[in-house]
């Protein structure tokens, strides 16, 4: 199993994201736009993981080039992002961002099946893999965070542009047949989504990430606009995918002792409470210190135990849809809906309940799971 280069595409997939996630939002404010200008800026780079996914999915599961498509898609996605340059306009970086984000967006749910491919049985080892993306994010999000204090973040799209160049260039070291075609299973595409189990899964992971949708979009603005400079932000940011990393190296003990099912659950329930203590106390540091490491269990336990409860739901050639749909159900519609929601009620009626509506939403995540009994391990 080539670790260190499957290791090195997540880091730099991750690092990138820790350049975009957290400060692309600040960039935006930067160039004048609202809020709601910028939930639905924000809102187009997830909404295309609602359908690219799915077609670069079906094209990777029927020819098995599953590589082939991550190098593409990755190359791409820099050409296209680099319109951002030419112009600073609402519509044109719409254009840009929805451009670019469907091809980024069909790229790492085929590294994850590559990815799930080369563990075969063994896939109690995809965390000590994944967490190079968390060490990925907390070096970019840190270093920036504290750069972006006295430099001009006009700077960022050049940040941003060239992470992507090294994501193409950590693609093309994975061999192609890592990622061979898998065998067709017996059992249909559309059997496997009528089981109720599946239904609920997808559900439940779609209200999770509409309850972070809040987080990603407006999380760094919230903080700003209680006094925490850019080097505090970026470290609070940072913080919350550190205590990730920390629960990726235990998750395989976990997982045996719990279930996946247990643990998953009580991700949601974590998720609420997160973002309460956010709404509630943002002036309190310490607080908001128990918040970011409660990241470990509403972003790692969760997309721990949901990615194997994918790969077990969606067997043989199912594999790439399978990784496709939740990326596109939870990350793509839960995200897009949670960016967009957010920067409605940030508009016209606060920005401490948006981050209650996002509580909320995590509780009816948690009810879909609790509620349907077919859902076990």
């Amino acid at each position: 199993m080539p670790y260190w280069r499957l290791s090195s595409y997540y880091f730099f997939y991750f690092a990138s994201l820790g350049a975009l996630i957290p400060y692309w939002g600040l960039y935006l404010k930067s160039l004048d736009f609202s809020a709601q200008q910028i939930g639905e800026l924000m809102a187009v780079v997830m909404a295309t993981k609602i359908i690219s996914p799915n077609i670069w999915g079906w094209i990777a599961d029927h020819t098995g080039k599953r590589m082939a498509i991550v190098r593409l898609g990755s190359l791409l996605s820099i050409l296209c992002f680099a319109a951002v340059f030419v112009n600073q306009t609402y519509f044109w970086l719409m254009a840009a961002m929805l451009l670019f984000s469907f091809f980024w967006n069909a790229t790492l749910p085929q590294f994850e099946a590559t990815t799930l491919h080369h563990l075969g049985d063994a896939q109690h080892r995809y965390s000590s893999i994944r967490l190079w993306g968390s060490v990925g994010f907390i070096i970019a999000v840190a270093i920036l965070g504290w750069a972006l204090q006295t430099t001009d973040i006009a700077w960022l799209p050049w940040v941003i542009v060239v992470l992507f160049g090294f994501i193409w260039l950590s693609a093309l070291v994975v061999p192609e047949k890592s990622a061979g075609h898998l065998a067709l299973d017996h059992e249909s595409l559309s059997a496997v989504l009528k089981r109720p189990e599946v239904r609920s899964l997808l559900l439940a992971c779609f209200l999770m990430q509409a309850g972070h949708g809040t987080y990603y979009t407006f999380y760094s603005i919230y903080m700003e606009g209680h006094g925490y400079s850019r080097t505090v932000i970026g470290q609070l940011w940072a913080l919350g995918v550190a205590a990730e990393v920390g629960l990726f190296l235990v998750m395989h003990r976990l997982v045996p002792r719990f279930g996946l099912i247990p643990l998953l659950k009580a991700s949601f329930i974590i998720a609420a409470v997160r973002w309460m203590m956010i709404a509630s106390w943002p002036g309190e540091l310490y607080l908001m210190l128990i918040a970011q490491i409660l990241h470990a269990a509403t972003f790692g336990i969760y997309h721990a135990t949901a990615i194997a409860l994918i790969y077990k739901y969606f067997p043989g050639m199912h594999q790439g849809k399978g990784q496709a749909l939740y990326s596109s159900l939870s990350f793509g519609a839960g995200g897009a809906i949670g960016a967009l929601y957010s920067g409605y009620i940030w508009e016209r009626v606060g920005s401490s309940e948006a981050f209650i509506i996002a509580a909320i939403v995590s509780v009816m995540g948690w009810y879909i799971l609790m509620k349907n009994k077919a859902v076990i391990d």
